[in-house]
């Protein structure tokens, strides 16, 4: 059975954009299997589990075709297998969709006083 160096296939299957991205995620512990911190060299197989932490959040692929090389986006995406819960990518989109929202101001009202900025955040706080 063939291994390939974990830092090599995620970085070949397009999961982080470069080696040493990967190798430094490997080295801080942001990927793992079988919730064991991964180190760079170690090796995986077909079938594995991986899980790795990118921007705050968790993803969870399983290993269908090992690579050494980078591949393109087609073919990369073939090679494994994506597990992450649906609750990863619903975070993501309640955080995108709560950095967009802000606070609504009637036109021409100016900038808020003293005590309109206590009272926003008040009910900021509240929320």
């Amino acid at each position: 059975m063939q291994k390939v160096r974990v830092d090599k296939w995620i970085w070949s299957i397009r999961l982080i954009k470069s080696r040493s991205r990967a190798t430094r995620a490997c080295k801080d512990g942001d990927v793992l299997k079988d919730g064991v911190k991964l180190k760079p060299a170690q090796t995986i197989e077909t079938g594995d589990v991986i899980q790795f932490r990118k921007n705050g959040f968790t993803y969870t692929v399983k290993v269908i075709q090992l690579l050494e090389k980078r591949v393109g986006a087609a073919i990369a995406a073939t090679c494994y297998e994506d597990l992450t819960p649906e609750e990863e990518y619903l975070k993501y989109e309640s955080w995108f969709n709560r950095k967009k929202k802000s606070e609504f101001r009637e036109k021409g009202l100016g900038r808020p006083t003293k005590k309109d900025r206590r009272e926003i955040e008040r009910l900021k706080n509240m929320l």
